[in-house]
This record gives C-alpha cells, structure tokens and sequence, in this order.
C-alpha cells in the first residue's frame, strides 16, 4: 500500500468513525467520553510498548506513533468503545459478548486483511495473543465506568 493511499485510509478511519458521534447523543457522549479517554490513554501506552517490542508492525514510513496506530487509537477504538458503552453499559455479559466479537473481528480477519494489503502485520504476536491484547482491557473499561457512574456527583 501506498504512502498516499494509507493517508487517505487513516483520514477516512477517523472521519467516518467521528462522523457517527452525533446520533449518540451529547448525553451518553458525556457520560461515556472521560473513561473512554482514560482506556484510549492506556491504548496509547500499550501501543508504544507494542511498538517497542515488534508486537507488530506498519509497512510504509514514517514509522511514527501519529502515522500508524494514532488513527486506530482515536477513530475506531475511541468512537467503538463509546458506542460499545451505550449499547451495554449495565448489562456486563453483553458488554464482553459484543467486546469479545469486535475485537475477534480485528485481531482475525482484519489483521489477516491487512497484511494482504501491505497495512501492517503481526510479528512478535499471534492472532490469538493479538485478541487478548484489546480483550484485556474490557474489564478495566466497564470497571473504570462503574467506578465513575458510582463516584460521580449529581447533577
């Protein structure tokens, strides 16, 4: 895949994923956002420690943090686990059932896609490993939002 043409993928990526936001509405947002943030925080951390070891890798160059994971980390993992949390928020088996099944989808036939087309590829990490890598931090997800919804102050 092309420079220009993973730049237009990313751009898309994240257009599309934040383009869905209003039909959420600016309640659940607000109710979702601060813990979606800390969990897109703890992403980003993970993402540099994957980075680091060779969990995997981009084709193209620049190999930079912005280039590659940033558009995944802000438009498909930010805007899903907002949606994820409004569909589910309190009903914790649906919660994993549908994390369960995005992150299958990713971690299989997406990972597998994208290395038929020169996007990125596992190295150090099977699809397996790969799936438990984002499957890990569902429970710190729905734990961090019961904590929030328990501790937050009344409007």
């Amino acid at each position: 895949m092309s420079i220009k043409v993973q730049r237009i993928l990313n751009i898309a990526t994240v257009l599309i994923a934040l383009s869905t936001l209003p039909l959420m509405g600016l309640q659940n947002i607000k109710r979702f956002l601060p813990v979606s943030i800390l969990i897109g925080i703890i992403e980003v951390i993970n993402a540099l420690i994957g980075k680091k070891r060779r969990w995997w890798v981009f084709y193209n160059k620049p190999n930079s943090y912005l280039f590659n994971e940033f558009p995944f980390n802000i438009g498909l993992f930010l805007v899903t686990s907002l949606w994820l949390m409004k569909w589910s928020y309190g009903k914790f088996i649906k919660f994993i059932l549908l994390n369960a099944i995005g992150n299958a989808f990713f971690a299989y036939p997406f990972a597998k896609f994208a290395r038929k087309i020169k996007y990125f590829t596992l190295v150090r990490l099977n699809h397996l490993q790969f799936f438990f890598y984002f499957f890990s931090k569902v429970f710190l997800f729905y734990g961090f939002q019961y904590l929030f919804e328990k501790y937050k102050k009344p409007n």
